[in-house]
């Protein structure tokens, strides 16, 4: 019972504050304080009700037995990290990016192309992330060259579609001036056409983010060494350590945001001119 009342009265703490902050004049601590605030409240009121209803570990573990088992196994933690984030979805990131990016501005150059190479792409884009993944893995092998070649394929037709679309994002006006001061391809396609795909372009960045995590941990599932957030979530359910699998999502969590995040700074500080960034 105590449990629960705590539980009540956390809830009803954290909802004060945050109603109080979100009525401030609107600065950078309260924008960051209110989801903080929340989210604390979240995982104060989830070791309540783990613990005043007395709830199985197996089914649901406690916040505070998930961080007595992230601090006790940093080490495996990150060696998953680097096999999963840094050698599986980081490098298929750039390289599926990169590729979507160059792909788009050869279809931009040569717009026939389109016709051939959208409809391929969203026919790769459309298959089975699930049926995809062993077929790679026996390509490629089970180490992280099969991960990154699976996160390739899924953050590749996001970034070529939304590049595409902000090469043509120009009108036809913008096109002929440049035309008028003979200016050539590679230079309309650098003063012209690519500031103005610039929020096209992050966008599709910022969707492959996520792609590529979600990709990168899928892929372990099916083949890889002994180690990578992916083998280790398969490995731990079966032995019902949840406390081991909940301490693998909160990594892939936090690492998740912090790329999303980053890439939108990066966002920011390129295109700060772009109305979607004033304010």
């Amino acid at each position: 019972m105590m449990w629960l009342i705590a539980g009540i009265t956390v809830w009803l703490l954290g909802w004060g504050l945050n109603v109080w902050l979100s009525n401030q004049p609107k600065t950078r601590f309260t924008r960051l304080a209110v989801p903080i605030l929340f989210g604390l409240t979240l995982i104060a009121i989830w070791e309540c009700v783990v613990q005043g209803f007395n709830i199985n570990p197996v089914l649901l573990p406690p916040p505070s037995m998930i961080g007595a088992r992230f601090a006790s196994s940093t080490a495996i933690l990150w060696e998953d990290f680097v096999q999963t984030v840094i050698k599986g979805a980081l490098s298929g990131y750039i390289i599926g990016c990169g590729a979507a990016f160059l792909t788009a501005v050869v279809i931009d150059r040569f717009p026939f192309l389109q016709r051939g190479l959208l409809p391929v792409g969203n026919f790769v884009a459309a298959l089975p992330i699930i049926g995809m993944a062993p077929i790679l893995v026996m390509w490629f092998g089970f180490d992280w060259q099969s991960k990154a070649a699976v996160v390739v394929v899924m953050v590749f037709f996001p970034m070529l579609v939304n590049t595409v679309q902000g090469l043509q994002a120009t009108d036809h006006m913008q096109r002929d001036l440049m035309r008028t001061y003979a200016a050539s391809y590679p230079q309309t396609l650098l003063k012209l056409r690519l500031p103005a795909a610039m929020p096209f372009i992050f966008n599709g960045l910022k969707i492959s983010t996520t792609l590529a995590l979600i990709g990168a941990i899928v892929a372990e599932f099916f083949g890889s060494p002994i180690k990578g957030m992916g083998f280790r979530i398969s490995t731990e359910v079966g032995r019902l350590a949840l406390d081991m699998v909940w301490a693998e999502i909160v990594v892939a969590a936090i690492v998740g945001s912090a790329f999303y995040g980053g890439v939108a700074l990066l966002e920011k500080a390129v295109t700060f001119w772009h109305p979607s960034q004033r304010g």
